[in-house]
């Protein structure tokens, strides 16, 4: 059984090819995402934007790449994930060359908006290759895992990147910088990525398509901009999307398929992981910068050693998963996230006691994020027909997308609830530590082994619910049935 299990995992030369590809766009978009993070400053400076302003420069890549995501998810179900996928770098390279050559503000802003709208192009078609390159299940976990692994390395190598390279050069190389590498995986995908097979006879569903776009679009800017009026009627759209997805012949997201215990739970999971982990990010720097009087250099070396930590936990993840079951790995982690939160209600005013305190629990805390941020992944995306896959990626991707744009106006609001940074802080990360404390316990009960196999297809997909094999104490996954992946050469 152990020869078996070995050979089933095994990886084709055009397999680790095609993963060499998609692992280093994923990690290519992450560097990016970081870098301009840290150029920000200098950016807005550099076009005459003032302080109060920079804000629109983050939303004008979190509208679209929030908003778009699902859609375009389904969209290279239905269309051809590769097509998508070079769609999606071909624009971000127009983008990043448009945003180095940006005089004004209207060139920058253009520019963001092209960069959200390539991520969200890319990103769940990438996902999607990614995962149905690998057929085994414990392969899938382990790829997946090591897709975490990059995601982080990505974060910490685009911040430390991107402040020499602002320093050392200008604020313009933290877009420039990923040209020569988004036209190499133009080159290469092609080569060593096969389009997927499209389903016959499906056709877009444009109403849904149009009502959760707009919703999604108006919840985010909603959030982003405190605007009341924007919630409402993003609310709203949601809702319409609804009873446009009831009556649909074809819907752009099957409303069965969303109410799968592994999609709704894991997907929930995600929410909280990056809710929590933006949340307390930003929390931290407030209080190293305003309390502790550190500087944006020294704060971030405090967040540069476990960023590292990270991609260990990512290349580990995934064989926990293969061993315990993502209930239990996605559960351990997320609470590992929320008890290293304990110890900083004890931080004060004092720096040395203070960062004491901080570098372990952030070493412990994104061990435990990354490796809960692996685990919903594969659970959000495991029982599914490989034709859905570009769907349940899009679902996962949205879920980050979401709790990034609405982590830090939730902790915000919760330091401002106070009137002493300090206790603000403090309230925040109390309020963090019961929502994660309740969602373990959600999810563990609704992630409970029901003892039904994952159908052999789509349909049965989504009438039934994958088994967690690990969960089950199978002694070797049972994969779904499924053709052998269309994506390798």
């Amino acid at each position: 059984m152990a020869e078996n299990q070995s050979t089933s995992e095994q990886l084709s030369s055009a397999q680790k090819l095609a993963l060499f590809v998609l692992l280093g766009a994923q990690f290519m978009l992450s560097v990016d995402f970081s870098i301009l993070n840290v150029a920000l400053p200098r950016m807005g400076e550099g076009v005459g934007l003032s302080l109060a302003d920079l804000p629109w420069v983050a939303s004008a890549y979190a509208l679209p790449a929030a908003g778009f995501t699902l859609l375009f998810g389904r969209v290279a179900d239905l269309f051809g994930r590769r097509r998508l996928f070079l769609t999606g770098i071909a624009l971000l390279t127009v983008a990043s060359l448009l945003g180095g050559f940006a005089n004004n503000a209207a060139m920058l802003l253009s520019a963001r908006v092209l960069q959200g709208f390539a991520n969200a192009i890319a990103i769940p078609a990438a996902m999607a290759l990614l995962i149905t390159t690998v057929s085994d299940e414990r392969a899938r976990a382990r790829v997946l895992g090591l897709n975490g692994a990059l995601l982080s390395g990505g974060f910490t190598v685009g911040a430390l990147v991107g402040g020499s390279l602002v320093s050392a050069l200008d604020w313009r190389w933290a877009f420039w910088i990923n040209v020569p590498v988004a036209v190499a995986i133009m080159v290469l995908t092609p080569l060593v990525i096969k389009e997927s097979v499209r389903p016959a006879g499906v056709k877009l569903d444009v109403p849904g398509a149009v009502t959760v776009t707009a919703g999604l679009l108006a919840l985010v800017y909603g959030v982003s901009m405190q605007s009341w009026i924007a919630l409402v009627v993003g609310a709203v759209l949601i809702a319409a999307f609804w009873f446009v997805e009831l009556k649909a012949k074809a819907p752009l997201v099957s409303l069965t398929l969303l109410n799968r215990p592994n999609i709704k739970w894991g997907n929930y999971g995600g929410i909280v992981a990056f809710v929590m982990a933006s949340g307390v990010n930003f929390g931290l720097t407030l209080y190293m910068q305003d309390v502790l009087k550190m500087a944006p250099f020294t704060t971030g070396l405090v967040f540069g050693g476990p960023g590292l930590v990270a991609v260990v936990a990512g290349v580990i993840a995934g064989r926990m998963i293969g061993k315990y079951g993502y209930r239990n790995v996605l559960a351990v982690g997320l609470l590992a996230q929320g008890l290293t939160t304990v110890p900083l209600l004890l931080t004060g005013t004092s720096t040395t006691p203070s960062l004491a305190l901080i570098v372990p629990s952030l070493f412990l805390m994104y061990f435990g994020h990354v490796t809960a941020v692996v685990a919903y992944t594969v659970t959000a995306t495991s029982g599914l027909d490989d034709s859905q896959q570009g769907l349940a990626t899009g679902l996962a991707t949205l879920a980050q997308q979401i709790a990034v744009t609405i982590g830090i106006p939730i902790f915000g609001a919760l330091v401002a609830a106070r009137t002493d940074v300090l206790d603000g802080v403090h309230f925040a990360m109390q309020v963090q530590i019961v929502v994660i404390l309740v969602s373990v316990a959600l999810i563990w009960i609704g992630l409970r082994d029901r003892g039904i196999p994952a159908g052999p297809s789509s349909s049965a997909a989504e009438r039934q619910e994958p088994v967690d094999t690990a969960e089950a104490q199978q002694p070797a996954p049972v994969p779904v049935p499924r053709k052998v992946s269309e994506n390798t050469v």
